[in-house]
């Protein structure tokens, strides 16, 4: 498979159209190069070590983990547009099963505020892990260390190293910040809890963008099989059938905006990767191979988050705080109750210790009306957000 390729297909058989997917971009093939580039620079350190054959002897024998990396967000059925259908990991599996590659496992971890462990279970991944013998590494529950990211310093979990070859298998859906998250912003997934809150922090931004050049991600299988157009945590799918096999993050993302109806100067991190050498942005150059039968990639304007952000005043809020408070805004707009708040809605990290009249989260616990929790769920900030408006 060439990098500046993607490779679709259509279907509903999940699982089948996965391993045909995986069978023409050949995967094995792609394992097998990078298993003979890490032997031989192994046996290259070796040697310049002064161990010479016995180096390549023990890089020929060990082990050459492939590791998969899904979207498990938050405990939401795949059906719902948010997390990573478990019968396309099936497929890789399999595929890698019959390829004769047993040594797998399955890394991930979901938003703070969500524990893993519940999503694991919820979303079907205890029983792919115990049907397939395939062990499940909760990021969450990881060690961590210090990596330098172009320049950036990041905290990624010690799964990482134990990983030579990454699988990452993103939802392609909208997302309440930045408007689009695929392949490149699935590898927070990988990153512990604390540096997930510090990279909302930071932006969101530009921390992916360099988060890829310190995680490299060899192989990339895009679930577009109905992901929420707006919302990171699902809620209203669009369905789409469809599975995209492709070797570059950077270019994976760029089409995603497009079939989204962004272009990649709408989410700054594509960008941002791809000056950082993680990859091409260039769809012009770009080969599409469709395999089988078409089907529609033509997805309607998301419109839900541009209809109500207006009413919130943002500061470097976590993913899951935004969302929860994006999502009640949305149910008051559609009982004709948004127009009735008429002061911004603080939020995020930014408003640490600051005063304000309505807040949502602990950040705006100084606030003269903040709705408490970290995060709040929906449900508590449009009851919150309810009693302010009666009050």
């Amino acid at each position: 498979m060439e990098r500046n390729s993607i490779c679709k297909i259509f279907g509903t058989d999940y699982r089948e159209m996965t391993k045909e997917l995986l069978k023409r971009a050949d995967l094995i093939g792609e394992i097998h190069k990078k298993r003979a580039l890490v032997r031989g620079r192994d046996a290259g350190q070796g040697k310049h070590a002064g161990r010479g054959r016995d180096a390549a002897q023990a890089s020929a024998d060990r082990p050459f983990t492939v590791g998969i990396k899904p979207n498990l967000v938050c405990p939401t059925p795949a059906s719902y547009g948010a997390t990573t259908h478990t019968e396309v990991v099936a497929g890789i599996i399999e595929y890698l099963a019959e390829g004769g590659i047993s040594d797998v496992l399955i890394a991930e971890g979901s938003w703070v505020g969500d524990r893993t462990s519940e999503a694991y279970e919820y979303c079907g991944y205890r029983e792919l892990c115990e049907t397939y013998g395939v062990p499940f590494v909760d990021t969450q529950k990881e060690k961590w260390h210090g990596v330098d990211a172009a320049g950036l310093k990041l905290d990624i979990t010690d799964v990482c190293d134990r990983i030579d070859f990454l699988i990452n298998v993103p939802v392609l859906k909208g997302h309440c910040q930045t408007r689009m998250t695929c392949a490149l912003k699935n590898m927070k997934g990988l990153l512990p809890n604390r540096e997930k809150r510090h990279f909302h922090a930071m932006g969101l931004h530009k921390p992916i963008a360099h988060l890829n050049t310190a995680i490299r991600q060899d192989f990339i299988v895009v679930d577009h099989i109905c992901g929420d157009l707006d919302f990171e945590e699902g809620g209203r799918p669009v369905v789409r059938n469809c599975v995209m096999a492709a070797l570059d993050p950077v270019l994976v993302d760029s089409y995603a905006c497009r079939l989204l109806n962004l272009t990649p100067d709408d989410v700054p991190y594509v960008r941002m990767a791809e000056r950082l050498g993680v990859g091409s942005a260039d769809l012009d150059g770009a080969e599409i191979v469709l395999l089988g039968e078409d089907g529609s990639d033509e997805l309607p304007l998301a419109r839900r988050v541009l209809d109500v952000s207006y009413a919130v005043d943002e500061v470097d809020s976590c993913s899951a705080c935004y969302s929860s408070l994006i999502g009640a805004l949305d149910r008051l707009k559609e009982e004709g109750l948004l127009e009735a708040l008429t002061v911004p809605v603080g939020i995020g990290q930014g408003m640490q210790g600051k005063r304000g009249k309505l807040g949502v989260g602990r950040c705006t616990g100084g606030f003269d009306f903040s709705i408490p929790g970290c995060p709040p769920d929906e449900e508590a900030v449009y009851e919150g957000l309810r009693r302010f408006l009666r009050a």
